[in-house]
């Protein structure tokens, strides 16, 4: 472990949400590896998000800790706004500062649409969507006094492309692209950063998907070899002051691939000097635009449908 002042993060304070398990847990510790003290925040539930249980998060903790490096834990629910702004608090009572947050946090409830209920829908929403807004608004106010600050949030190929059974969290994790964009453009006069990453990596909750069939097999394998450690390094560059000049960007990564995605853009125009009517649309809109639409079957597997490198 690099000692307080050492690494790319020396004497940075790392707030990282759903930090007990998974990704959240492998970027606690490359931040603290890098120099940074780190608030381990998880509720220990389930994946669907029942129950609460510190343990996860302690023993990140200790692990930190007995590596020489310095960790805290928080169990609060980044659903509840109380909750959410203890996770900061506790970063600066404990450490005196805070200089990134990273919106991990997360649960699936994976429902095909027409049996998705209000309870799933919301239950999603409400720890990725509106967690994310909730620690982000409780350190906003440290970032903006201190004109400095590094937001990082976890999107999801799901969002970014689309997926079964996943109306909610699909809707959840663009909206935190939407939500990160809006912070990067109004945060950047005090010069606070904010960026999205969509992972691949192998974890509980994507241990939840059945296969349902031999290509969901294999896809399932794929991701088996797409650890969690790998999601970390990104993490800890964007959290540190080698990448001020980054902000608003969707990034991903798989196994020993980064990728930068876009953004929605016009792709193509047509006009019509006299205005369209819909029988216009029909018989000269359609067949111009029909050949660059979008695969509606598409997900993220068709994508990146070839083995992680």
């Amino acid at each position: 472990m690099e000692d307080a002042m050492g690494g790319m993060l020396g004497g940075k304070v790392v707030a990282v949400t759903g930090a007990g398990r998974g990704v959240g847990r492998e970027i606690a510790l490359l931040c603290a590896k890098e120099g940074a003290a780190v608030v381990v925040n998880d509720l220990g539930g389930s994946a669907e998000g029942e129950g609460a249980d510190l343990s996860p998060a302690q023993e990140t903790v200790n692990d930190i800790k007995a590596a020489g490096g310095k960790a805290l834990a928080n169990g609060a629910s980044v659903a509840d706004p109380k909750g959410a702004a203890s996770i900061v608090e506790d970063a600066v009572q404990a450490f005196g500062r805070i200089d990134a947050v990273v919106n991990n946090a997360g649960i699936l409830r994976d429902r095909i649409w027409h049996k998705m209920s209000h309870e799933d829908w919301n239950a999603v929403i409400d720890v990725h969507l509106n967690g994310c807004f909730n620690v982000s608004k409780a350190a906003t106010p440290y970032f903006r006094d201190q004109q400095s600050g590094s937001f990082i949030h976890f999107t999801s190929t799901s969002g970014l492309i689309g997926n079964f059974g996943q109306a909610n969290y699909s809707a959840a994790k663009l909206g935190i692209v939407g939500l990160s964009q809006s912070i990067a453009l109004d945060m950047a006069r005090a010069g606070v950063r904010s960026n999205c990453i969509a992972p691949f990596a192998w974890s509980r909750l994507i241990a939840t998907i059945p296969a349902t069939n031999e290509a969901e097999a294999l896809r399932i394998e794929r991701m088996k070899t797409m650890t969690a450690d790998k999601i970390a390094p990104l993490v800890a560059f964007l959290a540190s002051d080698a990448s001020q000049e980054v902000s608003n960007q969707v990034f991903g990564v798989r196994k020993n691939e980064i990728f930068l995605f876009s953004k929605p853009r016009p792709i193509r125009s047509m006009q019509k000097n006299e205005g369209w009517t819909a029988q216009a649309i029909a018989d000269e809109m359609l067949p111009a635009f029909r050949g660059s639409f979008a695969n509606p079957a598409e997900r993220s597997g068709d994508v990146f449908g070839y083995d992680p490198i």
